[in-house]
């Protein structure tokens, strides 16, 4: 699914677009928390853009994780044509896999994420450990709308016999393995499509 073509149209609209509405949300929400001289990690980065956004913004640098190599060549074109390069790393790497493998981070982003991971407590206690300062990251809404949204993608992806699968986590429980370990919700934003939940320590 997340294939060099799908790379490519997520840049392009950004280059014309700017961030989605979601995304500009979680950057405003670092921001206002303060995110100068911030190192910051992105779970499932894709092709960069928060990174980039938080970069402007006065972070130090950010590393990318994915899952998918399709995305590092229009993340790195981005970063060049915003004068980023060397400011950002992008990595092949499953932090909920291998907790160890990557350092921490003053700032820990998931974008559209937790909804692609089977184990959400894996991964948010991955990301929890990792966190210095916040934590933001958005999920869609458990309502019947969320459901049926979620639904319908993985009867496509079925039928199209593609592997992925998206999920509806509860947002409490999700809160709650960060809670455990000692982060508190700071800010919440609950859209119609997309949730923001933000966190710091």
């Amino acid at each position: 699914m997340f294939t060099t073509g799908f790379a490519r149209r997520v840049a392009r609209r950004y280059r014309k677009r700017g961030l989605d509405k979601t995304a500009a949300r979680m950057v405003a929400f670092l921001q206002e928390r303060g995110i100068e001289g911030a190192t910051v990690l992105e779970i499932g980065g894709g092709v960069g853009e928060i990174q980039i956004e938080l970069l402007r913004r006065g972070a130090a640098s950010a590393v990318g994780l994915e899952l998918s190599p399709a995305y590092r060549d229009e993340a790195a074109r981005l970063l060049a044509d915003a004068g980023l390069t060397g400011r950002a790393e992008y990595r092949i790497h499953d932090i909920a896999a291998d907790p160890g493998g990557v350092a921490a981070a003053d700032v820990v982003v998931l974008h559209r994420v937790v909804c692609c991971y089977p184990d959400y407590e894996r991964l948010l206690a991955a990301v929890a450990d990792h966190a210095g300062r916040l934590v933001v990251f958005s999920h869609p809404p458990r309502n019947l709308a969320g459901r049926a949204f979620v639904g319908v993608t993985n009867l496509v992806m079925r039928l199209r016999k593609q592997r992925y699968r998206a999920f509806v986590h509860p947002p409490q429980a999700m809160l709650e393995v960060l809670r455990e370990r000692g982060l508190r919700p700071a800010y919440t934003h609950r859209g119609l499509t997309w949730q923001v939940a933000g966190l710091e320590r």
